[in-house]
């Protein structure tokens, strides 16, 4: 427990702020996934239409401070890579590690 008001408001400050940067966090993950499901498919043209959203969240994340700049950069820039290359599917799936066969005790 804090022992002074401003010690209170503050912890109720961070408090949103952690919520606010995670809800942020999170939806860049699942714009991330997306974009790489739609690259394996092969589906360029909704790749590129989500990489533009994504951008713009990351950039935005990257105003605030649940992001660095640096770090929205190469994010940006991995997923812009990761887009112009392409994966096909077959690779994409050969590219996954496989379960183990090991027995369970």
């Amino acid at each position: 427990m804090p022992h002074t008001r401003s010690a209170a408001k503050r912890l109720r400050q961070n408090e949103e702020r952690r919520i606010r940067n995670k809800d942020r966090m999170t939806e860049l993950k699942t714009l991330k996934k997306r974009i790489v499901r739609a690259v394996t498919d092969g589906k360029k043209d909704e790749a590129e239409s989500l990489y533009r959203d994504y951008s713009k969240r990351v950039d935005q994340a990257a105003s605030g401070s649940a992001l660095h700049r640096n770090t929205a950069s190469r994010a940006k820039s991995r997923t812009a890579q990761l887009i112009a290359k392409g994966v096909p599917a077959a690779a994409a799936k050969a590219a996954k590690p496989a379960k183990s066969t090991k027995p369970a005790k």
